[in-house]
């Protein structure tokens, strides 16, 4: 089972950077038939398993996740793991103990919203501030009914480029 989760991380990083369409093609044709196999595997073991065993819980949760899992194998832009995500949103657990000065749960909500905004840009190789300064500057006269043509991903090139990270960018925040 871990040489399987191996071999799909290894596709993963056989397709790093590469675009969305091309991503995709190739968990449809690669990754797809390795999570079927993955699937059939664990079902088969857990057969074999206590119910109260830690890995029959593991695999119950895999199970129970499945459809969240092979949602990757359905959009290119989606990552195989989370991990990007929260490595971008790790100064806001290093820091929690001063965020506890917010001013309010609004405040909070508020901060949280930027953290996301500005690790989302990051994640996708675009300078937070100016991404910032453009969405600042045009969101008074933008309808709100299509405020998502806003999202930092389908602004990018109206931006001055920033270096583009080591990782794939994808959708986060």
């Amino acid at each position: 089972m871990l040489e399987m989760i191996g071999e799909l991380y290894g596709i993963e990083a056989d397709i790093r950077g590469k675009a969305p369409d091309e991503r995709l093609r190739v968990r449809r044709e690669k990754s797809k038939p390795l999570l079927v196999k993955f699937e059939t595997t664990i079902r088969a073991k857990l057969t074999t398993l206590s119910t109260k065993s830690a890995l029959a819980k593991a695999i119950n949760y895999s199970l129970n996740h499945w459809a969240a899992l092979m949602f990757y194998c359905e959009d290119g832009r989606a990552e195989i793991s989370n991990v990007l995500a929260e490595n971008a949103l790790r100064c806001v657990a290093l820091g929690r103990k001063n965020y506890l000065f917010v001013g309010s749960d609004s405040g909070g909500e508020r901060a949280a919203a930027m953290y996301s905004l500005i690790g989302t840009c990051k994640l996708n190789g675009i300078n937070p501030r100016a991404y910032l300064e453009f969405v600042l500057t045009h969101i008074a006269d933008h309808k709100i009914s299509r405020i998502d043509e806003l999202l930092p991903w389908n602004v990018a090139d109206k931006l001055n480029p920033s270096p583009r990270p080591h990782h794939q960018p994808g959708r986060s925040g």
